[in-house]
């Protein structure tokens, strides 16, 4: 197992810094500069050129490559060219509202695509199965920003059971506090989740299909285990490799469809962050937040192998 980590690991740091290269080259041969943005189109030449200076951004590409990983590594991510504070601070207040709404929709996805993948799968072929694919063909077909902008349609114009927008804080102090916050996230979660859940649904119910034709099911089931023990003690687990690889793939999703779905309801997140500082030419933010994204992506699905392992013994000796 120390040896499977440690291979996981090399190729997490190696992903890691090609990932860093890609990002960097990619915002670097994009038009203009952070300089030309903040003075606008009728500033000098002159005064473009002394506030580049100033930024950093007439040194040569390959040094601000080296001192952007070296602030990596050191946490010193710079200054922020069109809020002048910390990238670190800003990306910090932002990630207190963009992981607890990623992690809520995904709990919201598991339970919801788990549940239904099992059932549809326990009644394959008949009513049940047909409704809930018929559901889950329906949900990859909606685009998670228009099912937001139902939801707040139908929740806060019509029922009025939640606000259109904005996020009260975590602290007490500031207005808000946990029960209001979870309560303002709710619905952009139930808007991140459903498209994931219609394609974990669906996955769930082949990998369950699939186990259910095993020998062992039958041979558990002829001992007199019954159906909801076969399936919720036995098949699941084994049908797990498949999901978990999905739900890695969907936290990464759901961390990037945050950019559009915090735009719809107005929330100060990472994805806000981000698309603001485009607007604003602010190529430090920009470059910091799709770093950590990949970075992000990179981990969670060096987690999804440990996890292979962990439900699967027979992973280990493939992958050494």
């Amino acid at each position: 197992m120390a040896l499977f980590f440690l291979q996981r690991l090399a190729t997490l740091i190696a992903t890691l810094l090609g990932a860093s290269a890609v990002v960097f080259v990619v915002l670097e041969v994009l038009p203009g500069n952070a300089a030309e943005v903040l003075l606008g189109p009728d500033a000098a030449p002159e005064a473009v050129a002394e506030l580049a200076a100033r930024l950093g951004l007439d040194q040569p590409a390959l040094v601000r490559y080296g001192q952007w990983l070296g602030g990596l590594l050191t946490g010193q991510l710079g200054d922020s060219h069109a809020y002048s504070a910390p990238v670190a601070d800003l990306i910090g207040e932002r990630l207190a509202l963009t992981i607890p709404l990623a992690l809520l929709a995904m709990l919201l996805t598991t339970a919801l695509a788990l549940a239904a993948g099992v059932y549809a799968a326990s009644r394959h072929n008949r009513l049940g199965d047909w409704g809930v694919m018929g559901l889950a063909q329906l949900g990859i077909a909606i685009p998670n920003f228009w099912f937001a902008i139902l939801l707040i349609l139908l929740f806060s114009v019509q029922l009025q059971w939640f606000s259109a927008g904005g996020f009260p804080g975590w602290s007490a102090e500031a207005g808000g506090g946990v029960l209001p916050a979870l309560h303002a996230l709710l619905l952009p979660a139930v808007a991140l989740a459903v498209v994931q859940a219609a394609i974990l649904a669906r996955i769930t119910r082949s990998a369950v299909l699939d186990v259910l034709r095993e020998d062992f099911v039958r041979t558990a089931r002829a001992k007199g285990l019954s159906q909801r023990a076969a399936l919720w003690g036995h098949v699941l687990r084994n049908a797990m490799i498949p999901v978990v690889t999905v739900m890695g793939l969907q936290f990464a999703n759901l961390l990037a469809g945050t950019i559009v779905v915090e735009n719809v309801f107005y929330l100060p997140g990472l994805g806000r962050l981000i698309f603001q500082s485009i607007a604003n030419r602010d190529l430090v933010v920009v470059r910091n937040c799709v770093m950590l994204l990949a970075a992000m992506v990179v981990v969670v699905n060096f987690v999804v192998d440990l996890l292979y392992a962990a439900i699967d013994p027979r992973v280990k000796a493939r992958g050494l």
